[in-house]
């Protein structure tokens, strides 16, 4: 029996958290996933992840939540990732910081270890230990999973391409996050990990990063910072379909893009 896990495109506010919850249980039952996992690194305002949004993505069935760069951006989250295995922050944050980069889950009586690494690239308020020299080490201590899904939160294709060369037999899928924007470069590489450069956004695809055009556009006008305000319009649900064989081995990943209808009371509003 093939064994397929979700893996969501990163989740961008609240429109991000309703496209979920509207697209998750018809994407469980016509992939007969085994398991859930989603980039939550903006579910919050796009910025960050609460508290009360991690425990409802939660609820709806998501099985690990992971994060990036502004995984601390909300402090009442810092004593939930003690707290909340489901919750995955970067492996090469400093070793001493709240919550933890890897663990192994259970997913349909499938033991899928998970690992969350921050890139190099790109990031002005964060610059971690380098994530190449991590990964092996993460790997070692892997031992008892029986497949392995790395998301590698990284603004460069360039890096994202290293990553998944250096990765390829050391993990069981590389699935890239950050960039919000669905790639075309889903493949299986010759060692046999599943790779893509990233996963994309699950929020307002008529946007700029889920965000109302306007104000992201004038902010680049002007070079003048400006309150970003979340989007509604063009939802939709994106990743892709992790699926393994009797053995573990990676068969196929499959982009999946899951249009969902705006709601009436957001159809002509700001987004507020």
């Amino acid at each position: 029996m093939a064994i397929r896990i979700l893996v969501l495109g990163e989740i961008v506010g609240k429109p991000g958290i309703f496209a979920a919850k509207s697209a998750i249980p018809k994407l469980k039952e016509e992939y007969n996933l085994q398991g859930i996992i989603a980039n939550a690194d903006g579910a919050t305002h796009g910025y960050g992840l609460g508290r009360n949004h991690s425990i409802y993505l939660r609820k709806m069935g998501i099985d690990v939540l992971t994060g990036g760069d502004q995984i601390y951006f909300k402090k009442d989250l810092h004593p939930q990732l003690e707290q909340a295995p489901y919750i995955l922050r970067p492996a090469n944050f400093p070793p001493g910081n709240p919550g933890r980069g890897w663990r192994v889950y259970s997913m349909g009586g499938v033991r899928v270890g998970v690992i969350s690494l921050l890139g190099l690239s790109g990031f002005s308020r964060v610059h971690l230990s380098n994530p190449y020299s991590f990964l092996p080490e993460i790997t070692k201590r892997l031992t008892d999973a029986d497949l392995t899904i790395l998301d590698f939160h990284s603004c460069t294709t360039a890096e994202k391409a290293a990553m998944n060369i250096l990765a390829d037999g050391q993990v069981s899928a590389v699935v890239g996050s950050g960039i919000r924007t669905l790639t075309a470069d889903a493949e299986l590489l010759p060692k046999g990990t599943a790779v893509i450069s990233d996963t994309g956004r699950t929020g307002s695809l008529m946007s700029v990063a889920g965000f109302k055009p306007e104000v992201e556009i004038q902010q680049f006008l002007t070079a003048i910072p400006e309150r970003s305000q979340e989007w509604w319009l063009g939802l939709e649900a994106q990743g892709v379909v992790l699926e393994f064989d009797d053995n573990f081995k990676a068969t196929a990943i499959t982009p999946i893009r899951f249009p969902v209808a705006t709601p009436e009371n957001e159809q002509h509003t700001d987004g507020d």
